[in-house]
């Protein structure tokens, strides 16, 4: 048996050596892979929330994985409709090709905690469905400024923001941070959260937030040569939100986090899930008719602002 493990690791190493050999004498070879079209679905993206403002759904269709000169072709011409456990119906309507959008008037609004919700989407004469109850969100206790020396990060300040899950488990959460008013959003800054922790099972259940869920509001930015940028300057503001997550959306977020956190190079092949589409929870009411994807998901929203100000550290 000792022999036969030294012969499949001799096998394993020679192997890897050979899958370096193009890489270390030859740059220069180009591969190109004649990819199938696969036929266009219907994508719907439902994100919503409890904010005061105007509420949108997008429809697109799928297009080539590779074809990123061009935005996805919009779906025109749907009905889109989302009712509530309590009978209220909201009528979103197309202002841009696809794009659907509902404003509150009054003290209207989606997402009151613990309410279900079912999204309607007629198109082309069929109609795809999804239903999802709105979770609950702690409040922010507050967002604080500490000097951290150089780690991963260069020496400076870095943001924290500070609430506790509640108790009771599954609570899952969207962490959303805006800089000097604009959105975070390349994918390190995508911040999701299982009832103060990062995974399901961690034992985290009514217990402040972690230190890398708390310490991920801060944008790690680099200017046009690749040099880190401070995280903060005096006078910058940070709005923290935290937006409720049913399990579903949490997994799908996770789903989508590793498809787009790719290893690269010879990581890519071991280290890296396979690219597939994530999962959905829309459903099309004729089983035997067209798919779709994409998600659906109404969120309680908390949120706290703080400007940075070195004379008060």
């Amino acid at each position: 048996m000792k022999k036969l493990t030294q012969i499949n690791l001799r096998y394993i190493l020679s192997a890897l050596a050979l899958l370096s050999l193009p890489l270390l004498f030859s740059c220069e070879d180009i591969v190109e892979v004649d990819t199938p079209a696969a036929e266009p679905v219907l994508n719907i993206d439902a994100w919503l929330d409890s904010k005061p403002t105007t509420q949108t759904v997008r429809l697109s269709f799928t297009q080539p994985y590779f074809d990123n000169d061009n935005f996805p072709p919009a779906a025109s011409g749907a009905t889109v409709t989302v009712t509530d456990g309590s009978g209220n119906t909201y009528n979103f309507e197309e202002g841009e090709a696809g794009t659907y959008q509902w404003t509150p008037k009054g003290n209207q609004k989606l997402g009151a905690t613990g309410q279900s919700y079912t999204l309607s989407v007629n198109y082309q004469g069929e109609t795809f469905t999804s239903s999802c109850n709105a979770g609950r969100v702690p409040a922010i206790d507050s967002i604080t400024f500490r000097y951290q020396e150089a780690g991963f990060n260069q020496a400076g300040y870095r943001a924290e923001f500070w609430a506790r899950d509640p108790a009771g488990l599954n609570d899952t959460y969207w962490v959303k941070t805006y800089k000097n008013g604009r959105l975070l959003n390349e994918p390190d800054d995508i911040n999701v959260a299982y009832d103060g922790g990062e995974n399901p099972g961690a034992s985290f259940d009514g217990e402040v937030f972690i230190i890398p869920v708390r310490g991920r509001i801060n944008a790690d930015e680099r200017d046009e040569n690749g040099n880190e940028l401070p995280a903060l300057i005096p006078g910058d503001s940070i709005y923290v939100e935290i937006h409720s997550l049913t399990v579903t959306s949490f997994n799908y977020m996770r789903q989508l986090i590793a498809q787009i956190d790719r290893q690269g190079g010879l990581g890519e092949i071991f280290n890296s899930p396979p690219q597939a589409n994530v999962s959905t929870n829309i459903i099309n009411a004729n089983p035997s008719g067209s798919q779709a994807v994409g998600f659906f998901n109404v969120a309680v929203v908390s949120g706290l602002g703080a400007r940075f100000d070195l004379q008060q550290e």
